[in-house]
């Protein structure tokens, strides 16, 4: 376990819902990635790159549902900026994208 933050510390770190709208191949990145393009309703559409090719194909990723941290600085990985941080589980070594149960409005915070 990571040593233990306060409440405060943890309502600065801003979770929503969005949907990746766009998904792209990533060969420049060091481990295999995609470059995903992700439509966060009323905070505008963001970039993130995910190491998630294991488990993932493109069209698997297509109008998924993923929920990001939204509030970290941009990240240049090699020429690709990215803006946002998908959130997954690690289980050997694969990453399980955490999404929503149910579909819900792209940008609805995650408390």
């Amino acid at each position: 376990m990571r040593s233990t933050i306060s409440f405060e510390d943890f309502t600065k770190v801003d979770l929503r819902v969005g949907t990746i709208i766009e998904v792209n191949d990533f060969p420049e990145a060091r481990n295999p990635a995609y470059k995903l393009t992700i439509d966060f309703g009323n905070l505008g559409i963001k970039t993130s790159s995910a190491q998630i090719t294991t488990l993932y194909s493109k069209d698997d990723l297509l109008y998924k549902q993923i929920i990001a941290v939204v509030n970290f600085p941009k990240k240049q990985i090699a020429k690709f900026m990215s803006e946002c941080l998908v959130l997954g589980a690690v289980k050997e070594n694969d990453v399980i994208l955490l999404n929503p149960e149910t579909k819900v409005k792209n940008g609805t915070p995650v408390n």
